[in-house]
């Protein structure tokens, strides 16, 4: 970043030059973050909240107030995933035939042949409607033209169907279990239980969609547990073998673009979108992976930058920030000052 050290000589710079260093560098902060703040009032952005290291480093609107986070709800069943995982109660390789899922006009013994791991990864090959929309179905071959784990389909039936998997297999409410194994731990400030809740249109599918509504701040210390690998202050809570297996890249962002294309230089995980080096991002992107909901609802994950970025849009009224808008805009501006 040019602060004007090209100009200073050895005797400038001893004499007082890194007083006006560290006095550009600090100006320069400020117009980094000044920029990041006209970027979020340009669009219709809620609010925002940045942690680096930890600690807050950017504050945008009110961080506490609680709202929908539309498909956000999905990286966080994946976390729900992780200590029943590490159990032994859910496995990754038991089909949806040895779980008892079945859905309405039936299933196929090919997409009953589906495991749980080819859910986490939307490559099911079930392409039954789901429960509600807001996913890439209409893109979907037609059923049984596929088998499980051959194509990536970004599809709301196989995400509903691990909300049904999960309180099969544990034999607990999802909304109580993200409370007690993940909220709790972590002391999520907004988390309320009864304020969640299911949506199902059942005449298209018995699987609802578990929605979840919460506050910025606890979406950044979603995203903190997961910067830290499933650790709180030291705690485990997380397996960091769940967190790196979630964060992998499953499915390359060219498969992604070429099957179901939703994301822009994004491949896949367990629920978790993810930065794809072969995708030409940029350096500090490297490793990192986000959740991301209808809207501009995001938890975005940095390890380079040990940055971790929660942004959401409240919603009714109508308002949107589109991925395109912030993987294009407010994402570098983050880095931006960041780096600075």
């Amino acid at each position: 970043m040019g602060v004007g050290e090209g100009a200073m000589n050895r005797r400038g710079f001893l004499a007082g030059g890194s007083v006006a260093l560290v006095a550009a560098a600090a100006g320069n902060a400020r117009a980094e973050t000044a920029f990041l703040t006209e970027v979020l009032k340009r669009g219709e952005t809620s609010s925002m909240r940045v942690l680096r290291s930890g600690r807050v480093a950017f504050d945008y609107g009110d961080p506490s107030e609680v709202s929908y986070i539309a498909s956000v709800r999905k990286s966080l069943v994946a976390m729900l995933y992780g200590p029943a995982v590490a159990r032994g109660t859910i496995r990754l390789d038991r089909t949806l035939a040895q779980i008892g899922i079945d859905d309405l006009g039936g299933l196929s013994t090919v997409e009953r042949g589906a495991t749980v791991g080819d859910l986490l990864m939307a490559r099911s090959g079930v392409y039954h409607p789901a429960a509600n929309a807001g996913d890439a179905s209409a893109l979907a071959p037609p059923r049984g033209s596929v088998r499980p784990g051959e194509r990536f389909l970004y599809n709301n039936w196989d995400f509903n169907a691990l909300g049904a998997i999960y309180e099969a297999e544990t034999g607990r409410n999802l909304y109580r279990a993200f409370g007690e194994d993940i909220a709790a731990p972590i002391g999520l400030e907004d988390w309320r239980a009864d304020l969640q809740q299911m949506r199902n249109d059942t005449g298209k599918s018995k699987y609802p969609a578990h929605h979840f509504g919460l506050s910025t701040r606890d979406m950044a210390r979603l995203g903190q547990l997961m910067l830290d690998r499933g650790r709180w202050r030291g705690h485990p809570v997380l397996t960091e073998r769940w967190v790196r297996a979630s964060t992998a890249l499953h499915t390359g962002a060219a498969r992604v673009a070429r099957e179901s294309p939703f994301m822009p230089q994004l491949g896949y995980g367990y629920l978790w979108w993810v930065f794809d080096s072969a995708a030409g991002i940029q350096r500090d992107l490297r490793g990192a992976y986000t959740a991301s909901g209808a809207y501009g609802q995001f938890i975005t994950v940095v390890p380079r930058l040990a940055l971790v970025i929660a942004h959401k849009t409240v919603v009714p009224p109508p308002r949107n920030v589109s991925p395109k808008a912030y993987l294009g805009e407010i994402l570098p501006a983050v880095l931006q000052v960041a780096r600075g």
